[in-house]
């Protein structure tokens, strides 16, 4: 029985928990592909279109600026007229400083080589200074402008954001580059400020693959994507591809990534996402739901458990008791019997059977019924089990007859508890529906021999009775 059940268990555990394990790990998984997609169609892409519209604003803004003043009549006429008046030139580009909020704005004529700035005239550029090797590549490029980091010598060679306009005349003849120039720290302030709103890794990456501005509190310390661990791996085909979604693993995390081009920088965007951070809510979610399937199937065992402990201990009850009388019936008996006596035997007392007889019980059934003599029954065996001991055994042998075993019970003991248990029916107040009715009982005792079985001793017992019985009923017998 205890293996069954220990058996029922352990299945019901398996069947709750992998049931339960299942559910949950199959909703983890889709929502785990539902927020990939999420993130990888809709997310990432989004963010990407709203930082090319902050960029728009706050990093294109330059390249107008300098567009201006590359157009501007001043310049080309100040330009033209012989670069007369030097402070006419610091004026302006001071005011374009100024009123636009650059950290730097400048000319560089062709004519003269003259670097000027907001403070005055700066240098002079020569083909053979290799800090001068942008203005030569900006006088032969194609494109009107170029966006190039460079230290400023003009400001403590602070490293800037440059934007490099060409200038030509009215007859579309070179003059020279005018433009404006950031702080990298103030265009990776505003990053940064991407970064916190979105809650996104952001980075700009030139085509060959360098960084060349990215947010200030960023843990890219990598000058280019190849050097990157896991992004190097696809590092060819990001730059190939030029735009698209895109992953891969670093230090252990997945990064999702979003990559597009934004042409008025000549740059890419990236922006990713480390899948295990969007991840964590729904695995925080598992882990929930795991604990309370461990705790409804910790509930549901207790209570089938304690179900099963309940009705085995009903039916242990039923099949080990006597229904009418709620003693110990002679099933139950059999085992209690062979467990006194191994006691017995080791401890070397003393044994009493005692078989009591409930006199003329047939009359009573006879002139009151059945059912009175059910109740009368019941009466007894309460008044025999309230006069015996707790640790004696007391149970309904049959009909109207009763079997108690006395432990380490001395015969002279065990008659004046005969003799008790005789007294206390003869004196008991037995009533059925309000008629008093006359009970007494005859007792046969035995005392237990060393070796021999239980149903001898029983036989012995219920000769005592029958002697009892023969001398006039109502009284005590002892087996010689």
């Amino acid at each position: 029985m205890l293996n069954d059940k220990r058996k029922l268990i352990i299945t019901l555990a398996l069947l709750l928990g992998s049931g339960f394990a299942m559910t949950s790990l199959v909703n983890y998984y889709v929502s785990k592909a539902a927020i990939r997609e999420s993130i990888v169609a809709n997310e990432l892409p989004l963010t990407s279109d709203n930082i090319y519209s902050e960029i728009q604003k706050d990093l294109v803004r330059p390249i107008i600026i300098s567009s201006m003043m590359a157009s501007d009549t001043f310049l080309r006429d100040w330009v033209l007229a012989g670069e007369q008046d030097v402070d006419r030139m610091t004026r302006f580009l001071h005011e374009v400083k100024a009123r636009y909020g650059a950290f730097t704005s400048f000319f560089v004529s062709e004519k003269t080589r003259i670097y000027y700035q907001t403070e005055g005239v700066l240098k002079r550029i020569r083909d053979s200074d290799a800090r001068d090797a942008w203005y030569f590549r900006v006088r032969t490029m194609k494109s009107p402008y170029e966006i190039n980091v460079d230290p400023d010598l003009a400001n403590k060679d602070a490293l800037t954001i440059f934007i490099n306009y060409r200038v030509f005349d009215y007859d579309g003849r070179y003059i020279g580059a005018a433009g404006v120039g950031l702080t990298v720290d103030a265009v990776r302030n505003l990053i940064r400020a991407y970064q916190d709103r979105y809650q996104r890794n952001i980075y700009f990456v030139d085509k060959q693959g360098g960084i060349p501005v990215f947010g200030s509190d960023s843990s890219i310390t990598a000058t280019n994507i190849h050097a990157m661990e896991g992004l190097g791996a696809i590092a060819p085909r990001i730059l190939h591809e030029g735009a698209g979604n895109f992953q891969y693993n670093s230090g252990g995390l997945d990064y999702l990534l979003n990559v597009r081009f934004i042409p008025e920088l000549d740059w890419h965007l990236f922006v990713e996402r480390i899948e295990n951070e969007a991840l964590a809510s729904i695995r925080n979610t598992l882990y929930l739901n795991l604990a309370i399937c461990i705790l409804i199937t910790a509930i549901v065992l207790l209570a089938t458990s304690f179900t099963i402990n309940h009705y085995q201990s009903k039916l242990e009850k039923m099949a080990t008791t006597d229904k009418l009388t709620g003693l110990v019936n002679r099933q139950a008996f059999d085992l209690l019997v062979q467990q006194v006596l191994r006691e017995q035997s080791r401890a070397g007392t003393s044994l009493l059977a005692i078989m009591i007889d409930i006199d003329y019980f047939k009359k009573i059934n006879d002139d009151l019924g059945h059912l009175a003599g059910d109740n009368i029954l019941q009466q007894v065996a309460r008044v025999i089990e309230n006069t015996v001991r707790k640790s004696d055994i007391v149970c309904r042998w049959g009909g109207e007859e009763f079997l108690v075993v006395l432990k380490d019970t001395a015969a002279t003991q065990g008659r004046l508890l005969a003799e008790k248990i005789r007294s206390a029916v003869e004196a008991g107040a037995f009533r059925y529906k309000d008629e008093k009715v006359v009970v007494s009982v005859s007792l046969g005792i035995a005392a237990y021999r060393e070796g021999e079985a239980p149903d001898q001793l029983i036989y012995r017992a219920d000769q005592a009775l029958y002697a009892a019985k023969a001398g006039g009923r109502n009284r005590v017998h002892s087996a010689g």
